[in-house]
């Protein structure tokens, strides 16, 4: 109790809550601007933290990668633009609710989702720590793979019923992967001599590509029905009753699939997301709105993507093993403070570890606020005509891509990837699947071969975790067909007498 008062003390300074605000404003414009990462940001910042105490620069630091989870979801609600790669799986529904005149209830349920996501990650920071870390510890090759096994059977559950075309797509995504240096020899593979292939294809430039600049190329070509096509209305705010007690089920499922992936080493928001919305849909009384427009699907990306980020510092701090990408920056900057992540930071400074859960919370309640105070206004950019809208996208896409690695070459992938999205849109093809086999696959690959250099295929089959989630991953994948068929082959019931209804037609089965 001792490590409490003093980890949650050591913030009611002035000091603390001026880096926390000044935190939450950046977050919430990398957010907001389409291919600013939350990564670019807190790396930038790293940069004029160093001189701080531990505590005020953490508190910059973890305030802007909650604060852009935050607003990264404006822009793929209202523009069907993922802010950051945490909220591609916001746009499935985000986008498609705007468009049917619910922005502005999507944009609220998006932010309390969110909210609810980000104290469920806390709360598991702060109250599940020792036991989440000893099973983190257990995985290693064989386990990481097994895991990545299960996450690429979501490549058949986010087609959107399109299994072949979706799987086709995923089967683009894991090539995309192969590109790049060799994970174990170092060698150089499917680079053509391209110098700026060499670390693999640029994650922003693929997803800002697929899914923002493809849309705005679609709505240029489509002129005609380009204003059907936006969002003309926001309509409601706030959820009704009937809407709030739908969110439940999803927003804790969300929760709870987040929280897990967030822990999981390398492991992101963008993940997490993905795979609660598929999760969601199978418990959903409508998976059939999943995609089109579903406050269920909406709230359990967000909520998930959120929920992750907890768990990935939890990573962090309990193994030393950043959690994601964001992570391994902020541990950079652990380092240079002086404090050493790992299992000793539990009991050598438990204070500071309840200081960085205290600076969370705090961060997520001040996020939640300015999110429900500044959506008007945010708002109000669809209200440009599209031509200017255009312009507005495709130059936040360009100087959010350019400004990841200063690199001209990565803009031409993007625009190339745009093309590429198109042709997806117009021939059926799903595009998350493909984000999916570039984020895994690389994964996959790199603890496969550790796992057959450690002692072959012996070491995932005789590992209980591992051939649990195999065993998982195949029932994933069908148990639902196999409850379908079982469905499609049941009977109609038919009516007692169809006589007794005058207005059946003759000759029509009841």
């Amino acid at each position: 109790m001792n490590a409490v008062v003093e980890g949650f003390g050591a913030l009611l300074t002035l000091e603390i809550a001026f880096c926390v605000v000044i935190g939450a404003a950046i977050g919430m414009l990398v957010g907001a601007f389409p291919g600013v990462t939350a990564t670019m940001a807190v790396a930038l910042a790293s940069a004029f933290t160093l001189t701080m105490d531990p505590v005020p620069g953490l508190a910059v630091l973890l305030t802007i990668l909650i604060a852009a989870q935050f607003g990264d979801r404006v822009p793929a609600i209202l523009i069907n633009t993922p802010g950051t790669p945490a909220s591609i799986a916001t746009t499935f529904d985000g986008y498609a609710l705007a468009r049917q005149g619910k922005a502005g209830i999507a944009l609220t349920a998006s932010a309390y989702a969110s909210a609810i996501g980000g104290f469920v990650g806390i709360a598991v920071l702060m109250f599940a720590a020792v036991p989440l870390s000893g099973l983190a510890v257990e995985f290693g090759s064989p386990e990481m793979f097994a895991l990545v096994v299960f996450g690429l059977t979501m490549m058949i559950e986010v087609s959107g019923g399109k299994i072949v075309k979706g799987l086709i797509a995923g089967l683009f995504g894991l090539a995309l992967g192969t590109i790049g240096r060799d994970p174990l020899d170092g060698s150089d593979r499917f680079t053509f001599g391209i110098p700026q292939l060499v670390e693999g294809i640029p994650f922003i430039a693929v997803i800002i590509g697929l899914f923002g600049i493809a849309e705005v190329f679609g709505q240029m070509l489509e002129r005609a029905h380009a204003k059907g096509r936006a969002v003309e209305t926001f309509g409601r705010w706030w959820p009704n009753r009937s809407e709030l007690r739908g969110m439940v089920k999803p927003v804790a499922v969300g929760s709870t699939v987040g929280t897990v992936v967030g822990v999981l080493p390398a492991a992101g928001g963008d993940i997490g997301g993905i795979v609660a919305w598929n999760q969601a849909k199978k418990v959903s009384k409508q998976p059939e709105k999943f995609g089109k427009g579903s406050l269920e699907g909406l709230t359990a990306a967000d909520s998930s993507s959120n929920a992750g980020v907890g768990g990935s510092v939890l990573t962090t701090l309990a193994l030393g093993v950043p959690g994601d990408s964001v992570m391994a920056v902020m541990l950079g900057s652990m380092i240079i403070w002086g404090i050493q992540p790992g299992p000793t930071l539990f009991s050598q400074q438990p204070d500071l570890v309840y200081s960085i859960a205290g600076i969370m919370l705090f961060a997520t309640v001040l996020t939640l606020g300015l999110s429900l105070l500044r959506m008007r206004g945010v708002a109000k950019l669809l209200e440009l005509p599209n031509r200017f809208l255009w312009v507005v996208i495709l130059t936040f896409c360009v100087v959010g891509t350019y400004a990841v690695n200063n690199s001209v070459f990565d803009v031409g992938l993007m625009i190339l990837f745009g093309v590429v999205g198109l042709l997806f849109r117009r021939f059926g093809f799903p595009a998350g699947p493909v984000v999916l086999g570039l984020i895994l696959g690389p994964l996959a690959e790199r603890n496969f071969r550790r796992s057959m250099e450690l002692g072959g295929l012996e070491t995932i089959y005789t590992s209980p975790i591992a051939v649990v989630l195999i065993v998982a991953a195949v029932l994933a994948v069908a148990v639902p067909r196999i409850r379908a068929r079982l469905k499609a082959r049941r009977p109609e019931p038919q009516k007692a007498d169809p006589a007794d209804d005058d207005r059946t037609p003759t000759g029509v089965n009841g």
